[in-house]
């Protein structure tokens, strides 16, 4: 099995990481699907999707569950039913999970891409990262940024939470793999701490609440 990565965050805390290489068929193999589960794959017009979506049925067995053993809310939140905290996520040939014993998780993948620069001003005050001169470093800051706000998007999961408003991440360097964030909404504080690193031109971030 291609897992990619198993980070051990802290006694109570793992992530997960699968780089998807196999067919549908194989990934197929040992996972049993609950019906509205099924229903959902079987709704996927793409297979890189299906097969993200299996990865992940192999991630949680990896962490001790099946798939019946996890449910969605009315705000598509993931659950474990035995009251542990999930989170989940995809992009392209990456899919990871993050379960925690006791405290709220979550967890983003984004590919370092270009297009970054184009949308930042939808999601942090761009002003702030005018001193970074080398475009690279930019693209890969500004999706640390967006992947923590994602994953904190994720572990908030109201409606009418705007990343750009109401999530503020503390300004941090690339090389020190961590940074702490803070969401203020409805007159509510709570405040974060977040990791991210980087692989194969992803980047993979994670939000614990405090």
């Amino acid at each position: 099995m291609p897992i990619y990565k198993i980070l051990k965050v802290n006694a109570s805390t793992t992530v997960y990481i699968w780089k998807v290489l196999e067919s549908e068929s194989y990934l197929s193999k040992g996972i049993v699907l609950t019906e509205h589960c099924q229903t959902r794959m079987d709704g996927m017009k793409s297979e890189l999707h299906r097969r993200a979506f299996l990865s992940i049925r192999h991630l949680m067995a990896e962490a001790g569950y099946v798939d019946a053993d996890l449910y969605y809310d009315e705000f598509g939140k993931p659950h474990l039913k035995d009251g542990k905290k999930i989170s989940i996520t995809h992009s392209n040939d990456f899919t990871g999970i993050i379960v925690s014993k006791d405290q709220e998780v979550g967890i983003d993948i984004e590919k370092q891409r270009e297009k970054i620069l184009r949308i930042a001003h939808k999601f942090t005050p761009i002003e702030e990262y005018r001193t970074i001169a080398n475009t690279d470093a930019l693209i890969r800051k500004l999706t640390i940024v967006w992947g923590s706000k994602e994953s904190l998007y994720k572990i908030y999961a109201e409606p009418g939470l705007s990343f750009i408003h109401h999530i503020n991440v503390r300004d941090f360097r690339l090389d020190s793999a961590q940074s702490t964030a803070e969401i203020l909404y409805h007159g509510d504080s709570s405040f974060y701490d977040i990791r991210f690193f980087e692989f194969e031109g992803f980047t993979c971030v994670y939000a614990v609440r405090n």
